[in-house]
């Protein structure tokens, strides 16, 4: 029976939203619940803190097996959870981002005054949010008390805004736009 309750529980989670129906799942054998709960932690789209209120209860069975599923469709190409390992501590990332909040105060400061550097000032404060959304997504993927799939659409994100080839090479961009930094002489 266990083999065939993996490849049943697979089945219902990875079916689309909404195609069976409660009724049916009446039919289902007693122990499924809880191996649909173990699979789903294992195709990562369900924390193991949240195995006590989802799929828990059986009137709520059919929509917490809605949300598994857009889960998984949502997730379907994500990063695992692992890929987070290649990228900076949650404490350095905070004091990274802490950096890029203060460079764009400065340049907030700056840029009603140096109205000849208008331009210049707003394509840096411009980069300067893109790098913040880039380090953001970093620090929700490293947040250990943050659920699994939070955590995973923060690596698919991260890979979205910096590509592949960055993302797999763990190469990522400056906290801030190094170079809008003039040289002291």
């Amino acid at each position: 029976m266990y083999p065939f309750a993996q490849l049943l529980a697979v089945a219902i989670l990875t079916a689309p939203t909404g195609t069976i129906e409660l009724d049916s799942l009446k039919l289902l054998p007693s122990g499924l619940r809880a191996q649909i709960q173990k699979t789903a932690v294992r195709l990562q789209i369900l924390d193991p803190r949240e195995v006590r209120y989802i799929l828990a209860r059986p009137e709520d069975f059919h929509a917490d097996l809605n949300i598994l599923r857009r889960r998984y469709s949502e997730l379907a190409n994500a990063p695992t959870i692992e890929d987070c390992l290649r990228f900076p501590d949650r404490t350095v990332v905070n004091d990274l981002l802490a950096f890029n909040r203060a460079y764009r105060q400065h340049i907030d400061v700056r840029q009603p005054v140096e109205l000849i550097h208008w331009w210049e000032l707003r394509m840096a404060l411009e980069e300067t949010e893109q790098l913040y959304q880039i380090w953001d997504a970093v620090r929700d993927a490293r947040c250990d008390y943050y659920y699994v799939h939070v955590r995973r659409q923060a690596l698919k994100r991260l890979r979205e805004q910096i590509g592949d080839q960055a993302y797999y090479s763990g190469d990522l961009p400056p906290c801030v736009p190094l170079w809008r930094f003039q040289a002291m002489n």
